[in-house]
């Protein structure tokens, strides 16, 4: 088993960088490239055993409603702990810092590889005290602390299945996972510290296992010092009783390539949340190669002084590849932060990224236009930025004014008036929780950015945008984004509905072996790929089928927009109508209605005039039949974890409907407000 971390592996292929329509199209790479891309990739991982095989299909069964058989890396056994942290103190690295964790109340913590290995292998040997096994399920109810990365660990070393979910989540939402998973384990907290609070956790994790399930221990870490909570003689264990005693030492076993690591619960269209499974070798490959690929340094005797962060909630899918497995597989130290970007004040990024010298900045398009609001005149000068040297979006598609906000002000160190091309590179990434990892991106290396593009397929994956029946859409025409080749961190089924798995993603393009990923999308000139936002989130009015994310981004290109979501609504001239909900700048619009395409008369002529411009600069940057019919000023629009914009519940808002599942929302408060509004006007 080698012990070092080699360079990212990119592979000699035809027309790598081409940028033409149709070397765009056409690119692609044979398939025996593509396996010998994959196998590289894996082999930067240490192995206990060799793979016989490293990739396997056998296609979907429509008849049997079973989507296709997926394995990667066939007869290999490894474990996913040893390879973010055994294997970098044994390479001499233990005294690298693998986290540095600031708290919200501004407490901080360093880890250290060496540390990291011991915490994870007391945690092990815990959980085997409680009882927990190969393939069991823990279901880990934490806020972003350096315990919840150890546990994760912990879990991946003894082969038990984990399953993280967002510590701001309802008891609702946590209850249906842990009843989903059938888990024996549920981890959680005292409480967790929010806005210069400490909220009170404990009581949702016992009202989500009061029913019928199969949690034998609840384990609890003191977070906030609440000793005075409700308790279960027998089920609940601390924390400091029971992991904290433990050895430091743990024999770890490798485990198949197969073997399940992680389910990942993603909103569905419809219905209750999905839970993917990602198993260990495939998802470890391309989690570990793809971070070195789009964040570390070009230069590998530079990698030493990267500092990443990834300021997403380590329950969500981006935090598991490019804020645990990813970066802590590759040797890389990295932030982690347990609170909200605002507080005590809307500066507190930046004095983390002065404190700890980030170099990669890794956020959701909805932070950066909360910052946008937060800064209108630009982040003061007196925050020292100049270690930034990438910065990158997730979550959805970044709007162009976002976009050039975030690299002319994060990366502000970088920018050269007489150099156009000068700046930092930005990673527009566009994935989801079921591919694993990023599928589209920006090369770091690729100076010809475009604001809100995620531009080409990475090495070793391929996608295309088709229409209904599957023929290829020309240039400017919106279709559906589909992957016609896959990679190794591809989610294998969705737990206990192997159908749902089918129905979700493989049905429609069964007979061309392609995943549907539910977001429209459209090539430009040069065949690069824009992402349109959601299938079912698209307007189609008067026959004209328009995308959600560009009203959008015309809206927050207005000086007068902090945020924007627009849905459709019914109109019985046009079939839909563009419903926008503004997060204004000017607060005193919040809870103003207009509904039809004059601006209501009881508005000041001040917001008459605002209303008239957001039309009007829409109409300029679309076309007139890009209008809002209908402009809502609200607080904030409802966002999932991950950032993205529910059109869906907006639509149901404004039209009075029944509403759909909110568990995953990260600001449910906000839905009663919208309600109030929507139900007044």
């Amino acid at each position: 088993m080698s012990t070092a971390v080699p360079a990212a592996v990119v592979p000699a292929a035809p027309n790598l960088t081409a940028r033409t329509e149709a070397e765009a199209a056409e690119q692609r790479w044979t398939e025996a490239e593509r396996l010998a891309h994959w196998d590289a990739a894996a082999r930067r991982l240490d192995w206990e055993t060799d793979w016989h095989t490293t990739h396997t299909w056998v296609p979907a069964d429509p008849a049997a409603k079973r989507g296709p058989q997926i394995s990667w890396y066939d007869g290999g056994r490894l474990n996913a702990a040893v390879n973010c942290a055994d294997r970098h103190v044994a390479a001499g690295r233990g005294d690298k810092v693998a986290l540095h964790f600031e708290g919200e109340p501004g407490d901080t913590r360093t880890v250290t590889y060496a540390e990291l290995t011991e915490l994870v292998s007391q945690a092990a040997n815990a959980l085997e005290a409680l009882g927990v096994t190969k393939g069991d399920r823990v279901v880990v109810y934490l806020p972003v602390l350096v315990e919840t990365v150890v546990i994760t660990l912990a879990c991946a070393r003894i082969g038990a299945i984990h399953s993280l979910v967002f510590g701001g989540f309802s008891a609702e939402a946590l209850k249906f996972r842990v009843e989903d998973t059938g888990a024996k384990l549920l981890v959680t907290t005292d409480g967790q510290f929010r806005r210069g609070a400490a909220v009170p956790v404990k009581e949702n994790a016992d009202a989500a296992v009061a029913g019928e399930n199969s949690i034998e221990h609840v384990l609890v870490v003191n977070r906030t010092g609440q000793t005075d909570i409700p308790w279960t003689e027998g089920r609940d264990v601390w924390w400091h009783d029971v992991v904290d005693t433990q050895p430091r030492t743990h024999a770890a076993e490798a485990f198949d390539s197969e073997t399940p690591l992680f389910i990942m619960y993603t909103s569905g269209t419809t219905g209750r949340p999905k839970g993917l499974v990602h198993t260990t070798g495939g998802y470890l490959a391309n989690a570990s190669w793809s971070h070195e690929y789009l964040f570390s340094h070009p230069d590998p005797a530079q990698r030493e002084h990267d500092v990443h962060w990834c300021t997403a909630d380590l329950a969500w899918v981006t935090a598991h590849t490019y804020e645990i497995y990813g970066p802590l597989s590759n040797g890389v130290t990295q932030v982690i932060y347990e609170g909200v970007p605002n507080a005590p004040h809307p500066g507190r990024h930046f004095e983390i990224i002065e404190r700890y010298g980030v170099t990669s900045y890794y956020t959701a398009p909805t932070l950066v236009r909360s910052l946008m609001g937060w800064f209108p005149d630009g982040i003061p000068a007196g925050h020292d930025l100049s270690s930034i040297r990438l910065a990158g979006t997730v979550g959805e598609a970044v709007n162009p004014e976002a976009w050039r906000w975030l690299r002319a002000q994060v990366g502000r160190d970088s920018l050269d008036p007489a150099d156009p091309q000068a700046g930092i590179p930005m990673v527009d990434t566009w994935w989801q929780s079921e591919s694993g990892a990023t599928v589209l991106s920006p090369r770091p290396s690729d100076p010809a950015f475009k604001p809100g593009s995620g531009t080409r397929a990475l090495p070793g994956v391929a996608t295309d945008i088709v229409d209904d029946d599957g023929a290829r859409v020309p240039a400017g025409v919106q279709g559906n984004i589909v992957l016609t080749a896959t990679g190794p961190s591809m989610a294998r089924t969705v737990w206990g509905n192997p159908e749902r798995y089918f129905t979700s993603y493989w049905e429609q393009y069964a007979e061309q072996g392609w995943f549907l990923a539910g977001d429209g999308a459209k090539f430009d000139a040069d065949g690069d790929t824009w992402i349109l936002g959601r299938i079912d989130d698209a307007i189609n009015i008067s026959g004209h089928l328009l995308s959600t994310i560009e009203i959008e981004s015309a809206l927050v290109s207005h000086p007068a927009v902090v945020e924007a979501g627009v849905c459709p609504s019914h109109d019985a001239k046009t079939g839909h109508a563009a419903t926008a909900f503004v997060v204004p700048s000017d607060k005193s619009l919040v809870g103003t209605l207009v509904r039809g395409t004059a601006a209501d008369a009881s508005l000041s002529a001040a917001h008459r005039d605002v209303v008239v411009q957001l039309r009007d600069h829409v109409a300029a940057e679309i076309g007139p039949i890009a209008k809002p019919r209908d402009i809502v000023f609200v607080p904030d629009v409802p966002k999932t974890r991950s950032g993205k914009i529910m059109r869906r519940l907006l639509t149901q808002l404004f039209e009075q409907t029944a509403l759909g599942d909110t568990t995953s929302l990260q600001n449910e408060p906000c839905v009663e407000d919208i309600r109030r509004i929507c139900d007044a006007g």
